[in-house]
This record gives C-alpha cells, sequence and structure tokens, in this order.
C-alpha cells in the first residue's frame, strides 16, 4: 500500500485518474489517514456536498495480509450530518481488496460539471472510470448484482443507494460481503451523500493476480498472528458469545442493566426485549436457514464470526443477520419487537443505503411528533420506503434525527453534533454518554466504547450510574480505538481480548511490528492515538466547533430515566478535560 489513487471527478472533459506515492502519508491506515487527508485537504468550512469535500476510502494498516480481523475499511469526509470531520467504519471485502490491489486511499475530489453517474473500476492493470447512467436509483442490491453480471461473481464492490444520489444526510455506503452482498456499510456521518455528491455510484474492485501483502519479518508474523488468534479465541465474549448470539447478544444484557433505550429514550427497559434477543434471533436464524445460519464471518480472515444469515419463514434470504445496533434502533427504540419486522426495515436500509442508526432514532423521533405510534412496526416500514422514494417527508426523515425534531418541534432529539445517539442510554452508561459528547464524529459508541468497564467489566470496572472515573475511562478508549482499531483494519470488538488480556495485547503490537518491520511499543501507539484525535479537533474547531458542542442534549440532564431514576450526572467543567492530555 504505497500510493494513492486520487480521481478528479470534476476535472475538465471529464474524471482525471491519477496515482501518486503515499509521501508525507506514510506510516498511516485506515481512520489515521482519512483523517490525516481531510484535515490537511478540506477546507473546514466547505459545503459538505460541494466540490471541496474530499471523501477518502482507507484500508486499515493490515488489511490484504493474512493477519486475523483485520479487514475494516475507513471511510472519511466532511460530514453532512455533523458539519465536522468523519470517519465511518465498514467490513465487507472490500478493505482487503483494495490493500491487495496496493492503495493506501482513494481519494475522490471536484464534483461533476454534468449530471452523469458514473462506476470506477479497479484492478492489476489500472483504473477506469465510466459513465453508468443506466444505475441511476437503483439500489444497493441491483446495483451489485450488475456488477456482478458484468466484472464478475468475485469482484469486490462499494456502491449507494438512492439515499447517496439524492444527498441525505444519513445515507451510508455499502460493501459487499463475502457472499457479494451490499450488506456492510460505512453508516454514520451521511458520506454516502458525499460519495453521491461526487457522482460515483459504484467502486468495483478485482484483485485478481494479486497476491497477499507480505510482512516484512514473516516469522515473527506468523507467531504473532498465532499467539493473537489464539487470545481472541479464549476471551468468553469473542470466542463464544459473539460466535453464538451474535452482536444482538447484547440486547437482554443492556436491557437488564435498564441501560436499553425504549421509546425514544423515554425508559431504559423495553418488555419485549425477549422477543428480540440475540439468543431468540440465533435459533430463529437456524431454524429457518439450518444450523450455521446464526454465525458468518463478514470478511475472511474474521475469526469472530458475530454476523449471521437473517431467513424469512419460508426459509428465503431476506437480510445479513440485523446487528445489535439495527434490532434496538428499529426495535426497542420505536417499540417494535417483531424480528421479521426489523429485519425487512434492515433490508431496506442496505439497499436504499441508509445508516440504520440514525434512521431507527429518526423513526423514533417521529413517533414521538405522532407520524406513527410507537410499536407499529407497518408503519416504520412505511416511513422508510418514504425515505428510499425521496418524497417530502422522507426528504426530511432521511436528513437525519435534528432535523426530523426542528420540523416536528420536538424538543426530546437523542443526538450530539447532529448525530443520533446508539443502543445506551447515557443516564445509566454513563461512560458512553462521555463518548457521545465529547468524540470528535458526533454520537458515537464505536469511538469509545465504554460500555466495557461500565456494563460488562471488561478492562476493570467503572460504575456506570455515577459519573466517577468515566472521563479517563473514555479517554483511554477514544485514543486506544483511534490507533489500535479503527487505524489497523482491526474489528472493534477486538477490544475485550486485549483489555482484559495483556498478552493478546502484546500479539497485536508484535503483529504489528513484524508487519511493517518497526518496534512500537504500548506508549507509541498510545501517541499515535493521540496525534489522530488532536487532528480532528483541529479540524472541527477550524470548522466552528466549540466546547459548547461536547454536550448532551439538555434533557438527559433533567429527565429521570427508568428503572434506575437518574440523569446523566457528568459535569460539562470536566467533559471539557477528556482531551487534556
Amino acid at each position: 500500500m504505497d500510493k494513492i489513487l486520487r480521481i478528479n471527478m470534476g476535472a475538465d472533459g471529464g474524471p482525471a485518474v491519477k496515482t501518486e506515492p503515499i509521501g508525507d502519508y506514510a506510516g498511516f491506515g485506515g481512520r489515521g489517514l482519512t483523517s490525516a487527508i481531510v484535515s490537511k485537504e478540506v477546507p473546514p468550512l466547505c459545503h459538505p456536498v460541494g466540490e471541496d469535500n474530499k471523501l477518502v476510502i482507507a484500508p486499515g494498516l493490515l488489511s490484504g495480509s493474512t493477519a486475523a480481523m483485520s479487514g475494516r475499511l475507513s471511510v472519511g469526509c466532511k460530514s453532512p450530518l455533523t458539519g465536522g470531520i468523519k470517519e465511518a467504519n465498514a467490513g465487507g471485502q472490500a478493505s482487503q481488496v483494495l490493500a491487495r490491489l496496493g492503495y493506501a486511499a482513494i481519494v475522490l475530489e471536484g464534483k461533476p460539471k454534468t449530471e452523469a453517474l458514473y462506476k470506477i473500476l479497479i484492478n492489476k492493470d489500472g483504473v477506469d472510470v465510466q459513465e453508468a447512467n443506466n444505475l441511476c436509483m437503483l439500489g444497493n442490491y441491483d446495483t451489485v448484482d450488475k456488477m456482478k453480471a458484468e466484472h464478475g461473481e468475485k469482484v469486490a464492490c462499494i456502491s449507494i443507494g438512492q439515499a447517496g444520489e439524492m444527498k441525505m444526510a444519513s445515507a451510508s455506503i455499502a460493501c459487499t460481503d463475502m457472499e457479494q452482498r451490499p450488506t456492510r456499510h460505512a453508516g454514520r456521518g451521511g458520506v454516502g451523500a458525499v460519495m453521491g455528491s461526487k457522482g460515483v455510484k459504484v467502486i468495483v474492485l478485482d484483485d485478481t493476480g494479486m497476491k497477499m501483502r507480505q510482512p516484512k519479518d514473516p516469522d515473527a508474523f506468523k507467531e504473532a498472528n498465532k499467539a493473537w488468534v489464539a487470545g481472541l479465541k479464549k476471551h468468553a465474549l469473542t470466542g463464544e458469545a459473539l460466535p453464538t448470539y451474535g452482536t444482538n447478544v447484547l440486547t437482554n444484557v443492556i436491557n437488564e442493566a435498564g441501560a436499553y433505550p425504549t421509546n425514544n429514550f423515554l425508559e431504559g427497559q423495553f418488555d419485549g426485549a425477549s422477543n428480540i434477543s440475540g439468543e431468540t434471533q440465533a435459533e430463529l436464524e437456524d431454524a429457518r436457514g439450518g444450523k450455521g445460519s446464526s454465525t458468518h464471518g463478514c470478511h475472511r480472515g474474521c475469526i469472530i464470526r458475530c454476523s449471521g444469515t437473517f431467513y424469512d419463514k419460508d426459509g428465503q434470504y431476506v437480510t445479513k443477520q440485523p446487528e445489535y445496533e439495527t434490532v434496538w434502533a428499529h426495535g426497542g427504540n420505536c417499540g417494535i419487537d417483531d424480528l421479521d419486522a426489523i429485519a425487512q426495515i434492515d433490508r431496506l436500509d442496505d439497499d436504499y443505503g441508509l445508516d440504520t442508526i440514525e434512521m431507527g432514532a429518526t423513526i423514533g423521533v417521529a413517533m414521538e411528533a405522532g407520524l406513527a405510534e410507537f410499536g407499529d412496526a407497518q408503519a416504520a416500514i412505511n416511513l422508510v420506503k418514504e425515505v428510499g422514494k425521496g418524497t417530502p417527508l422522507g426528504r426530511i426523515l432521511g436528513s437525519g434525527a435534528a432535523v426530523t425534531g426542528k420540523a416536528y418541534g420536538i424538543e426530546r432529539v437523542p443526538v450530539v453534533k447532529g448525530q443520533s445517539m446508539p443502543a445506551y442510554d447515557p443516564r445509566t452508561v454513563q461512560g458512553i454518554g462521555v463518548t457521545y459528547a465529547t468524540t470528535t464524529m458526533g454520537a458515537d459508541h464505536t469511538a469509545g466504547y465504554s460500555v466495557t468497564a461500565n456494563v460488562l467489566s471488561v478492562g476493570g470496572t467503572v460504575d456506570p450510574l455515577k459519573p466517577e472515573g468515566q472521563i479517563e475511562l473514555a479517554r483511554n478508549l477514544q485514543i486506544a480505538t483511534a490507533i489500535l482499531t479503527d487505524s489497523t483494519g482491526m474489528c472493534l470488538f477486538i477490544a475485550f481480548a486485549i483489555l482484559d488480556q495483556a498478552d493478546t495485547f502484546d500479539a497485536l503490537v508484535d503483529l504489528l511490528n513484524a508487519f511493517t518491520g518497526q518496534s512500537l511499543t504500548g506508549d507509541d501507539l498510545v501517541e499515535q492515538g493521540k496525534a489522530i484525535l488532536k487532528m480532528e479537533r483541529d479540524f472541527n474547531f477550524r470548522a466552528g466547533m466549540t466546547e459548547k458542542d461536547d454536550r448532551l442534549p439538555e434533557y438527559f440532564k433533567k429527565e429521570k430515566l427508568p428503572p434506575h431514576n437518574i440523569t446523566f450526572a457528568v459535569k460539562d467543567e470536566d467533559l471539557d478535560q477528556v482531551h487534556n492530555w
């Protein structure tokens, strides 16, 4: 990965392709690289869907190698949703394939001078940008089917659906999984709208004829990878719970903790949680699709296999296994306890190219506004279809929870920096509240997953109901996440094993060093994580954000959440210390 592919979509005479050495960006990968390029090259005050914004697509530092769990892709830009910097993360095959093709990043620049739609073909022989107006307003599934028919069954695709073409702020970017289905999404922040603004419908990646990326020290790498795999397999969460029940194993856990946002964050427990739990979901998937349907990896090299495949009552494929966040967003948050309905909405979200978290939060706000009743699954499905059709109502909903709340005069809108909160209430998981408030990305659980120590007793224990210890917890996790997972191409869920098992953390460091030929220490990686966060905060401040944007909505400090009947208690002045290291 020693080169950057730049495609100027607004060049005179049509898109212009240029390949250049990685240069000053050497040593960066994944989020580190996307944030470095966006911070340096994108004017912070530019319009997010204007010509000056850039969309950066970067595999992780270890992607394309045989390192287990290394297939995550980072997508960066100025966010149409938050107005600040954004990195959205996706699984699927794209990261591995792009890395094997030798590209550290694809940078989409400029803006087409016409309404033409394009596809980009990348293989060992080079890059070809073609008009593809026949793909206009197709969903991701139909788009990928056409690409497979034209370019073969083994290609990987990065695409947008109707939401991205319509430049909706909740639009995602889809990456195909191992079955070439567009089910793995860089979901957050409206990155799909930026891709749509560049006139790019799909990027087709074909690594035929390319070999795995090779480590600098093959023997040391092999030994480190062996220890790395062993460490992941011996941890209870990464070796047992997640492979068996998927991410949705958290539903019963978080509901029991009183932290499961229900009916637009009105309550902390959902009476119908058991009906949509990971245990129930896995049993249903295996019954309908055959034993093993409930465990599946999103990319080659995944050993946790926390996904699965969801089938309807007739055994027909519907969607990938809806993840915990999706089940919550379209389930408990909307008062819906029907897995079939949730799976149907998940399929629509993936096809239209929508962030399931943002859409679930938006529908919850819409329900509070009276557009539908909590618990009405068919009404929720109909609202998502409005988004796909681009009706006036659909345009409002597709702009996200914050805009929907403003349009309908709703105070209780669970957003930070314009981005909706995920499936943990910050009043009963105070550490995740600190992360929501202070991450550079808007409300984002993956930026510093404080649920580890707050609820799961991973990496220690910090009382989730009290403010004490939450600042340090969120700070350390934000630093670690920026480098250890988001920049390496590793999955977030490796955090469980490396937080609890010192030898597994050491194996990861050894893996990085053996691959890159460096001699990094844990302290070195911490400093790299801090540097990434500093870049991102600098961009946000230049974009007009201040410390006042590092806050939760006021009602979280005023409304007590049942069953614990507490409010978010971390003081503003303490929130301002998260990034003071």
